[in-house]
């Protein structure tokens, strides 16, 4: 929904009803994940739920949600009789809920759209499926929630769930007993996360950091640029970062928030830069951790940082050479490789190419929100 947002909330505060499609379950090779979203109203359509597969069907239901006001969950999938039938020719499946919107259906929209806009993690849950109030909606911040789905132990089990997945950024089904009971499955809750972008640190503001910048800007990331230089550590030459700091990068990375989603590139391969960032960077809990240069730079890196303490186990979180190896030399040919690394990690691919694998296309069903 992130991706419609400001189209939606123009029609919401309009007042106008529309329709409201999300796609909350996928099976095999699913084009799109869940939290994908299209809304529909008269003939203006936002967003996406297949890519194209079945989008005229999703454009008919939306249609008539908006006119009755009425929920439904409908699957679509491959069609063995008809490939040009409605369903996914890709061989996939999807489940995708399609439901009204307006200030009265939805009147929490406006307070979601400001912690979104904030970046303040916040998730909505909806019943989609199951002898629960379909369409039921409740709001789930950190530390509040509002509305309910119905019997408050249900509120709390799922309260309980989306923070925890808040925390992870994730999106996806969860399945309850009409009280909230976690050993049944007849209720199906769709909890989709806002959580804020995850961090891409950048250190080094040389030509591969503004490719490198460019390419985590695009696949999502809030992207910062660090150098201790502040004639080349400018926001003209980085664009498309979303910030620019000028400090030595070890302080920087010593006064920022890190997790698990952050990702850390060093790529000053200068050891008066690089030894003393990376001292810090692979003591946090940061998900990746990359350093650019040589095998000959890279021995000689280790060496220093075990000379400064670290031990083994925490040497072994740094990829160095940074990136996969697609034979890349150009600025822009790294930052790709760099970035298929990322995906990689995220994903649990193994880095061949598919036409050499069998089975799923699609590692893991998990998505950020």
């Amino acid at each position: 929904m992130r991706d419609v947002l400001p189209e939606i909330m123009r029609w919401w505060t309009s007042g106008a009803r529309f329709g409201l499609a999300t796609v909350v379950g996928t099976f095999s090779s699913a084009p799109r994940p869940p939290g994908a979203a299209m809304a529909v109203r008269g003939e203006e359509v936002v967003g996406s739920v297949s890519g194209g597969c079945v989008e005229g069907a999703v454009f008919e239901l939306a249609t008539e949600a908006a006119g009755t006001g009425r929920p439904v969950l409908q699957r679509y999938g491959v069609t063995d009789d008809d490939a040009f039938a409605v369903g996914l020719t890709c061989g996939g499946i999807i489940d995708v809920f399609v439901e009204p919107v307006s200030r009265e259906t939805f009147p929490e929209l406006g307070d979601v759209a400001a912690s979104i806009e904030a970046r303040e993690p916040v998730a909505v849950a909806t019943i989609v499926s199951g002898p629960g109030r379909l369409g039921a909606r409740r709001i789930i911040w950190p530390d509040r929630a509002t509305g309910s789905l119905g019997p408050r132990r249900l509120d709390d089990a799922v309260d309980d769930d989306a923070r925890g997945m808040l925390a992870q950024g994730l999106t996806g089904l969860r399945h309850y007993g009409g009280e909230g009971e976690r050993r049944l499955d007849d209720l199906g809750v769709f909890v989709h996360s806002f959580a804020p972008p995850p961090r891409m640190l950048v250190f080094g503001a040389i030509d591969f950091a503004a490719a490198v910048a460019r390419v985590g800007k695009f696949l999502g990331y809030h992207v910062t640029v660090c150098d201790a230089r502040p004639v080349f550590a400018t926001a003209k030459r980085f664009p498309d970062a979303d910030e620019v700091v000028v400090k030595w990068p070890h302080d920087y990375l010593a006064s920022v928030t890190v997790d698990e989603r952050t990702v850390i590139c060093v790529l000053t391969h200068d050891p008066k830069f690089d030894v003393p960032l990376l001292e810090v960077a692979l003591r946090t809990s940061a998900g990746y951790v990359g350093a650019m240069g040589s095998r000959r730079t890279h021995e000689d890196r280790l060496d220093r940082l075990r000379e400064a303490g670290l031990t083994d186990a925490e040497l072994a979180r740094l990829r160095s050479p940074i990136g996969l190896d697609l034979g890349a030399r150009t600025p822009e040919e790294t930052a790709v490789s760099i970035a298929a690394e990322l995906i990689q990690l995220r994903w649990g691919g193994s880095g061949r190419p598919l036409s050499t694998t069998r089975g799923r296309i699609h590692h893991d069903d998990r998505t950020d929100g």
